[in-house]
């Protein structure tokens, strides 16, 4: 803040307290005072914007993440756990204390990993476990609703939800977040960052509000439908998403647009 209103010896004192009084900050400073200078020579971009054909690609990469982020079930999931547990014969207390856990231990994981694995293999193999999770659930209403294996039906609903949470944590719940920040040009990050985040809270209202009535019509249907979106998501990844890890901007918008 203090850069971009010109307090030079501010922004360089703040600099210099932040990275230690030995380092070395001359060129990062430099740095950040070429970006602010740039930004400002830019026009401000307008929502239209976003459509035209150089913004286009990182956009639909953006806001597909995180529509595939919310309709892949994550919401209505967790909002309705503990119904998920009872409805499929577990105590929804232990199952909920559980996912709890489970989701601080493996976001902690993630966290870790998404500077080394990268962010496409993660949300790779996120998306996968989601795919698992998902089915596992299915499999345990579809044997619930038919009276079939009644013992399996608590093991397998647990086991699922568990792995859709577990999965959802390392990469598909904090990873497209990353890409997005990584992905736009700086005069349109703004824009396009607030956009994306629109499309994610409509898809976290859309999965909320439809969650007990997908249940309604089809408690393992509902899951296979969160499995079928989550199986597109990996489709969307493989062909779509460019690895950001460690690229410049110039380098990932030479990915996207290549």
């Amino acid at each position: 803040m203090a850069a971009k209103r010109g307090r030079t010896k501010d922004f360089e004192a703040a600099l210099q307290k932040l990275r230690g009084e030995d380092a070395d900050i001359s060129e990062e400073a430099a740095e950040i005072e070429d970006y602010i200078e740039t930004l400002e020579r830019l026009p401000k971009a307008k929502v239209l914007d976003l459509f035209q054909r150089r913004y286009l690609r990182a956009v639909i990469i953006g806001v597909g993440l995180m529509v595939f982020q919310q309709f892949g079930g994550i919401n209505g999931i967790v909002f309705y756990v503990a119904t998920i547990f009872e409805e499929a014969g577990f105590s929804s207390s232990i199952g909920t204390i559980t996912y709890a856990i489970l989701q601080v231990v493996v976001t902690a994981i993630a966290a870790a990993l998404v500077d080394r694995a990268g962010r496409k293999p993660l949300i790779l193999v996120s998306a996968v476990g989601l795919v698992m999770g998902c089915l596992l659930t299915a499999v345990s209403f579809y044997l619930k609703v038919h009276d079939l294996a009644a013992q399996a039906v608590p093991i397998l609903a647990v086991s699922g939800i568990l792995l859709y949470i577990g999965s959802f944590s390392i990469g598909m719940g904090a990873v497209p977040w990353v890409v997005m920040s990584e992905i736009f040009p700086i005069n349109v990050k703004g824009v396009a960052g607030g956009f994306a985040t629109l499309v994610n809270w409509f898809g976290a209202w859309a999965v909320s509000y439809t969650f007990n009535y997908l249940m309604s019509w089809s408690s393992y249907g509902t899951f296979i439908l969160y499995a079928a979106i989550n199986a597109a998501a990996i489709f969307f990844v493989i062909g779509v998403v460019p690895e950001t890890k460690g690229k410049t901007l110039e380098q990932i918008q030479a990915a996207i647009n290549s």
